[in-house]
């Protein structure tokens, strides 16, 4: 199944590295970004990509054609004289197609993803952001989609308050304290399953999340799935810090392969 993957965002928030490297090549344990989002899908055995490529797309691109597959795997190098031979010590990784589409420097994801719909072949396909990383379960994602049957599906997590909780009585007693708690709210996790009919809710400049979605929640095509394991995304120089040190403590909590 194909998946679209959102990279074409500027990174703003992310001030002090977003000059030296465009958002989803910065890299995690050694591992760009996006090098991540890829293994979770292909973990579930999905290996045709979309990346709509918009701010320093050609980095992105540039990425892509001249990193070596060996450097994100353990392997032997043999060299005889000028002759290099490559042999991974855990196998060599499954292929994967990647398309790029130029879609813009500042167009917004709904238009983005109205400029790629020419190249998706299959009537449902997977789509998420560049920057969200998940322990998710993609087949239960996919099954919840396949069982209502709606043109769209959402992946709906818990975040976590940035600040410690205070539970304070009425006569200003602290009866507790809880760092940094679960919300009691949903907000949209970023993975998706669609189907190709949401082209029919997606106007020409639209934005995904504002525009497309409300339009399909009143027409009762839009569904959620409840993720409660990890997930987080990286929309800040602290979120970077992170989620690269839990990178090097040893395999990341959203690699459960």
């Amino acid at each position: 199944m194909e998946v679209v993957i959102f990279v074409g965002g500027r990174g703003t928030r992310m001030s002090a590295h977003e000059r030296a490297l465009p958002k989803v090549l910065y890299e995690l344990g050694g591992r760009p970004i996006v090098s991540h989002v890829i293994d979770i899908f292909r973990a579930a055995g999905h290996r045709d990509f979309i990346l709509p490529l918009g701010y320093r797309g050609s980095e992105i691109a540039r990425h892509f054609l001249e990193r070596p597959p060996h450097l994100d795997s353990d392997f032997v190098l043999t060299m005889d004289g000028e002759e290099r031979h490559t042999r991974y010590l855990s196998g060599q990784p499954d292929p994967i197609c990647v398309k790029f589409v130029r879609t813009g420097v500042d167009t917004g994801k709904g238009e983005r993803l109205r400029r790629v719909a020419k190249l998706l072949e299959g009537d449902t396909f997977l789509c998420t952001y560049g920057d969200g990383l998940a322990d998710i379960n993609l087949n239960a994602l996919l099954a919840c989609h396949r069982q209502h049957g709606k043109a769209a599906t959402i992946t709906a997590v818990r975040a976590h308050s940035q600040f410690g909780h205070v539970d304070v009585g009425e006569d200003g007693s602290v009866r507790g304290l809880e760092e940094k708690p679960r919300l009691p709210g949903w907000i949209n996790g970023g993975f998706f399953v669609f189907e190709r009919r949401i082209f029919d809710w997606l106007q020409p400049g639209d934005e995904l999340e504002p525009d497309c979605f409300p339009r399909l929640a009143a027409a009762g095509e839009l569904a959620a799935y409840r993720h409660e394991g990890f997930w987080a995304c990286i929309d800040t120089d602290k979120d970077y810090t992170t989620l690269d040190s839990l990178c090097q403590a040893g395999p990341p909590p959203w690699q459960t392969w």
